[in-house]
């Protein structure tokens, strides 16, 4: 089976965030369980769309649905590593984009994860995939479009 590789241009990073993990968030194998590194990058994401004055819902009822995720793991964490999440945004389209997601432990420089979660924006009144907003777009004019 291939394997998936995530590689992203450094230059797409935008924002970054410590977590910490917690006892809780350990798994039999005595490391970061899938489920909370998932938990994780969701808590990341929530930081990210804040920190650039996205709301989970707008008025007219618009906001983001993740559509995907994708990751990778490189090496282990272990109860109470700070880790870094560094956020960025790629290959925007009419409807959504890419968020990416580089997690190191900064203690001893080890990359641990690599994360792609897409996104379209959906009006949940309507219950339907809506275009992306203008002022959403210009908010990341560093980002590519594809078509």
């Amino acid at each position: 089976m291939a394997r998936l590789k995530l590689e992203f241009p450094e230059d797409q990073y935008c924002y970054s965030s410590q977590l910490t993990v917690r006892t809780t968030d350990i798994n039999a194998g005595n490391h970061l369980g899938n489920d909370s590194m998932i938990s994780m990058i969701s808590e990341a994401r929530a930081r990210f769309l804040f920190e650039y004055g996205v709301r989970d819902i707008e008025a007219d009822g618009t906001g983001i649905i993740v559509t995907d995720l994708a990751t990778t793991y490189r090496a282990e964490a272990h109860a109470r590593d700070q880790l870094l999440f560094e956020v960025g945004v790629m290959d925007f389209n009419k409807y959504g984009g890419d968020i990416t997601f580089r997690i190191t432990r900064p203690r001893d420089s080890t990359l641990i994860a690599m994360a792609k979660s897409g996104f379209v924006f959906f009006n949940y009144k309507l219950s339907q995939v809506v275009p992306m907003p203008e002022d959403f777009g210009s908010k990341f004019p560093q980002v590519n479009w594809i078509d």
